[in-house]
Parts: C-alpha cells; structure tokens; sequence
C-alpha cells in the first residue's frame, strides 16, 4: 500500500483524507510563503490566483519531499494551499480594507491576520460570491522497487462559494469564535462558518482545503488507484 504524507498542518485536510479512508503521516514545511509569492510575481506578472496556490502548494511539497527521501521514506508527499478569491470590493467598502489586488480582478486573500481583519473581510463577503482556490502538489518518492518515478505534479481546484447576508452581530458573533482567524478566507464550510455558506458549485472538499476527486486524478497519472491509498489500520 503506498504510504501518504501530507505537507500541511491544517485538521480539515488530515480530516479529509481520515474520512475518506486514507491516514497519512503530517509534517509541515517551513517555507517562507510571503517571499515565495513576492518572488512568483516578479516572474510571472500578472499571477493569476489558481497559479498563486499552486506555486505555494508546489513549493512546501518539495520541502516536505526532502525531508521524507533524506529519512529513506518509500511514498507519496502532497502539498496544499488555499486562497479566497473575491470580486472587486463594491463601493461601501473602505480601500484600506479591501486586501491586495490581483491584475484589476479584484482581491485574494488567506488567513486574516487578526479579528478586525476578520470583520471587515466578512462584511466585505456577506451576500457575495467568491472562488475558493486549492492547489493541490504530489510528488513521487517512492523506491524505485515500489515503482517510483520521482514524477511531480499539480493542478488547482477550484469552486464557487456563496456567503449568506450576515447583519453586524452574526459577524461579531462568527468572529468571537476565533475560528476564522484560522482558515484561509476567514470561513469554514464543515465547522461553525458553515450556516453562513448558502450554496457551492464545485467539489465541495476543495472548500474544505483537499479536492479528494483531483488528488484521485493525480494519483491515477501516475498510475496508482486511489483505492490502493485506503489504510488497512
């Protein structure tokens, strides 16, 4: 059975893959994703946001993947990030807060980086439609005896998110709870965010941080069936 490791310490993504069947081993990069993103746009203006994610999610699997081939692990490293893509702010919304631009399209944000933060991107949010990017990076380190091939590859989930028109108290109420200080876009779709979430169109995982469907697709081009990744445990 090849053996997982996934490059990110986000719960919702270790959640994903227990629920689906699939306990892997966790260790976090340590990449400097700020210098890493200043740099991709140096190289790649404009940088789109569902190639901003994948940069990130390309750059901490290969971190993580040094580290597994140095510690003589035979298996799979897959590498995440996400990003909440929003329209262009409507008018009521102070400049100051409307994040960073992206090519005149209108915003990409991640972790908010404090509760103000959290407020203003909400109502900023509420009663909208944002795209809720995922870049999903795999990298083979299996032995060559097991099959491996040292491929690497990734691509972006990507899906459409619509928020309910929360009032002030619902945000400040959201907020208190601390949760959306810790997930990028400041929401959650399967913890307390998700009553403010009214409907997706896409691959609802890919909410959650983990596309099961495109990992699945990944594995498959390099030829390892997802149902050879389900713990026996």
């Amino acid at each position: 059975m090849p053996h997982l490791v996934l490059a990110s310490r986000s719960p919702a993504r270790l959640a994903t893959l227990r629920s689906a069947g699939v306990e892997p081993d966790v260790i976090v990069s340590d990449v400097d994703e700020e210098a890493l993103l200043a740099d991709a746009r140096r190289r790649f203006d404009p940088l789109e946001p569902a190639d901003a994610v994948l940069v990130l999610a390309q750059a901490k699997a290969e971190a993580v993947a040094t580290q597994v081939e140095e510690e003589g692990t035979s298996g799979f490293v897959l590498g995440c990030d996400s990003m909440l893509e929003l329209p262009p702010a409507s008018p009521r919304v102070p400049a100051a807060k409307r994040g960073d631009s992206w090519g005149g399209r209108g915003e990409v944000v991640g972790k908010p980086a404090n509760a103000d933060e959290a407020r203003a991107r909400w109502r900023t949010m509420r009663g909208r439609a944002g795209v809720l990017h995922t870049g999903h990076w795999l990298i083979d380190v299996r032995d060559a005896d097991d099959g491996g091939t040292r491929a690497t590859l990734g691509a972006t989930s990507s899906t459409t998110v619509h928020f309910a028109d929360l009032d002030d108290d619902e945000i400040d109420a959201y907020v208190a709870t601390g949760e959306p200080l810790d997930v990028a876009g400041a929401f959650t779709i399967d913890g307390l965010g998700g009553p403010y979430v009214e409907r997706v169109e896409g691959d609802h995982h890919g909410v959650v941080g983990l596309s099961l469907p495109l990992l699945r697709e990944l594995l498959a081009e390099l030829d390892v069936p997802w149902r050879t990744l389900r713990s026996t445990r």
